[in-house]
């Protein structure tokens, strides 16, 4: 497993928060904000649960890959 360290936990959990945070901002654009141009409220609201959904994926992937077997060895040196 090279991919894991203590960057890319750190870089997990602030991309699942990014994609939270944008899936929010893109539903409540769609429902307030946007005008019924081209079907653009329902593009963003598409998006913007695509995004609320990948959100808990990418921080429970993130989670797995900190309990596999053989990533404690990794994961020891790091601050918090």
């Amino acid at each position: 497993m090279k991919f894991l360290s203590c960057d890319t936990m750190r870089e997990g959990v602030i991309v699942s928060a990014s994609f939270l945070l944008t899936g929010a901002v893109l539903i409540f654009a769609a429902s307030r904000l946007l005008p019924d141009v081209a079907y653009l409220p329902l593009i963003a609201n598409v998006l913007g649960i695509v995004t609320l959904l990948l959100a808990p994926v990418i921080l429970i992937s993130t989670f797995i890959a900190t309990v596999l077997p053989g990533s404690k060895k990794k994961l020891d040196q790091c601050d918090r």
